[in-house]
């Protein structure tokens, strides 16, 4: 069975990151990736949107694939569902980036498992606004 990190792992991983790739981030402001990724900008996050529909969320030039993100990914955030986990987790690992959050209700664990066996550090089904918040800041 797959095990996040635990409280202090997951905090001083965020407390090490910058810039935040979050794949799936909705230009919707009723959206919760939309507002999750507004909250780590306002903590001082440097937050990327990956999403092929959309030329620009929260100020920021979006991003059709992980892969065509111009600048060092630090951490990816995911907001897409369970079954295209795989899919981020394979770009993830072509790519060679070392950390992956889940986020919060999204549950693949065969890719968490995946990712971390290949090196990546992995938080699953966890909200990293939340996390950030209560352990962090």
């Amino acid at each position: 069975m797959f095990e996040n990190p635990d409280a202090r792992a997951r905090c001083a991983l965020l407390k090490r990151v910058k810039n935040i790739a979050v794949v799936g981030l909705s230009p919707n402001p009723a959206r919760p990736s939309h507002g999750v990724a507004r909250a780590m900008q306002g903590f001082g996050f440097n937050v990327i949107p990956v999403h092929p529909a959309v030329k620009e969320v929260l100020g920021q030039k979006a991003y059709p694939r992980l892969a065509d993100v111009p600048i060092p990914i630090d951490l990816v955030n995911v907001f897409r569902r369970s079954e295209f986990i795989d899919a981020v987790v394979d770009e993830c690992l072509a790519l060679g980036l070392k950390a992956l959050w889940i986020q919060e209700g999204i549950v693949n664990e065969p890719a968490a498992r995946r990712a971390r066996e290949a090196g990546m550090t992995v938080v699953m089904d966890r909200c990293i606004y939340r996390d950030f918040e209560v352990y962090c800041a």
